[in-house]
């Protein structure tokens, strides 16, 4: 069992950076993938970015690619997502989720994937 809580939210203005936290529970954390997800008002939620157990693979979606770098501290329980140079269309509640599986080597785009799953964080870019 994995229990997931997300912090680092809040208001931006266009062009700038925030850094989500995603801290978990439970000793076998650095056995898990970790994908970061978001969903806006009225749309489904969106794969962000993703990050195997140790680090070695590392994906991201075509729109925040350059933009966001998704980290890892296992050793603080903790994977991280930096946001530089957020839009308007960043703005969505962002969810950390992982898998049931340790050492999980499935696709990581779809969230029908991932079983545990964060309260989620709000992030609202402004113009």
């Amino acid at each position: 069992q994995v229990q997931l809580v997300e912090s680092g939210g809040g208001l931006v203005q266009a062009g700038g950076s925030l850094r989500l936290s995603c801290a978990a529970s439970g000793r076998t954390f650095s056995r898990y993938t970790v994908g970061w997800f978001r969903q806006a008002p009225g749309k489904e939620r969106e794969f962000v970015a993703a990050i195997t157990w140790n680090g070695g693979n590392i994906y991201y979606a075509d729109s925040v690619k350059g933009r966001f770098t998704i980290s890892r501290d296992n050793a603080k329980n903790t994977v991280y997502l930096q946001m530089n140079s957020l839009k308007p269309e960043d703005t969505a509640v962002y969810y950390c989720a992982a898998p049931a599986r340790e050492y999980y080597t499935g696709s990581v785009n779809y969230p029908r994937n991932y079983n545990y799953w964060g309260q989620g964080t709000q992030v609202t870019v402004s113009s």
